[in-house]
């Protein structure tokens, strides 16, 4: 049951609407930082080794059972780009509804209750880990692919890349995937003692750069 939970909630068909959203890639296409399958590559280990870890190590932490409106502050404090707060609680707010309806569980409908216009994506989907069944590890490894694989699909629509070259990223990015997830678990486990300074809060300042410059576009195919 519970490898059955992590498959469901790491599949990109689940309901949580990352599929509107391009985690910086459309942006990155457009200023010509993506162009390829080399350059999404590089876009998506230095998207995974920064903001992928903070929402990896947010994650785990939820799923230790650790406060979630504490780590709403966390998130907070990580994320620098008003653009980009609002869209992890877009994105937290759907997630909610799909786990509620997935794995119904009171810690969930009392994060709903305290945040009602949403909650950050990466403590939504460590309390669903949670209430599934995960254990931190594996919440890290959710947010640390939903992280990759969101601007990997989006780019495949954006340049018509080959779909198969594409997935290819992924499989070569396994290995940093798999120290993310592994560090961010390993910082989960220090905030019982340490509390949330022992939360990674590596910057990605491009992406907090581009993410305003997107959110004021006209024209735009991903919401962000």
């Amino acid at each position: 049951m519970t490898r059955a939970a992590l498959l469901i909630l790491a599949d990109g068909r689940f309901p949580a609407g990352g599929h509107a959203h391009s985690g910086g890639a459309e942006e990155a296409i457009t200023a010509g930082r993506v162009r390829d399958v080399a350059s999404l590559q590089e876009f998506c280990r230095g998207r995974l080794h920064t903001a992928g870890l903070v929402a990896a190590a947010l994650a785990a932490a939820a799923a230790a059972g650790y406060d979630p409106l504490l780590l709403e502050e966390a998130a907070d404090a990580r994320t620098a780009s008003p653009a980009l707060r609002h869209t992890s609680r877009r994105l937290g707010r759907q997630l909610l509804r799909a786990t509620r309806a997935a794995w119904p569980c009171a810690e969930l409908d009392a994060l709903a209750a305290a945040r009602p216009r949403g909650a950050h994506q990466s403590v939504v989907l460590g309390l669903a880990a949670r209430c599934a069944g995960l254990t931190p590890l594996q919440a890290a490894y959710a947010a640390a692919y939903e992280s990759i694989s969101g601007p990997v699909t989006a780019t495949v629509r954006l340049l018509r890349l080959d779909p198969f070259d594409a997935t290819a990223v992924l499989s070569r990015l396994a290995a940093d995937l798999d120290h993310v997830a592994t560090a961010a678990a390993e910082a989960a486990h220090r905030v019982h003692t340490d509390g949330v300074a022992a939360l990674p809060a590596a910057a990605a300042p491009l992406l907090d750069i581009t993410a305003e410059q997107h959110a004021t576009r006209p024209a735009r195919l991903f919401a962000s």
